[in-house]
């Protein structure tokens, strides 16, 4: 999930979808911004997939596609609206590596406010390149 969250990040949020992530990028007043919609995009298609694979033996991979798309979209909820950006307060320090170095590619992402120039566009995963020294 993560090559397919890269690309659509890359390519569709910055690319024709920019109209729904830009506030993202960009200071917004509220809790909810456009670039929730997203969820709301792919939450059906995830609900198709587990319910039609799961009724329709020959087509038993939908199901596990579905479950990939909800597993994606929790670790996604829990890392990058709790845990990066604090869309709900909370403390949250760490001491791993890993944990720091996909922080910091995220915050480097953010640097850019435009639809061109961004870079980092994984979530789970971030080359060496961004570990802090």
């Amino acid at each position: 999930m993560e090559g397919v969250a890269w690309f659509a990040h890359k390519y569709i949020m910055h690319g024709f979808g920019w109209t729904w992530h830009e506030d993202h990028h960009n200071m917004h007043k509220g809790f909810f911004e456009k670039n929730d919609y997203y969820a709301l995009v792919f939450t059906p298609i995830a609900i198709f997939c587990i319910v039609y694979g799961d009724l329709n033996a020959e087509y038993w991979y939908l199901f596990h596609i579905g479950l990939g798309i909800t597993l994606y979209g929790l670790f996604y909820f829990i890392f990058h609206d709790l845990i990066v950006h604090r869309r709900v307060k909370f403390k949250f320090t760490t001491k791993s590596k890993y944990m720091k170095r996909i922080m910091h590619a995220h915050y480097i992402h953010h640097k850019t406010h435009t639809k061109e120039g961004a870079e980092a566009f994984g979530f789970l995963y971030a080359p060496k390149k961004y570990e802090k020294k």
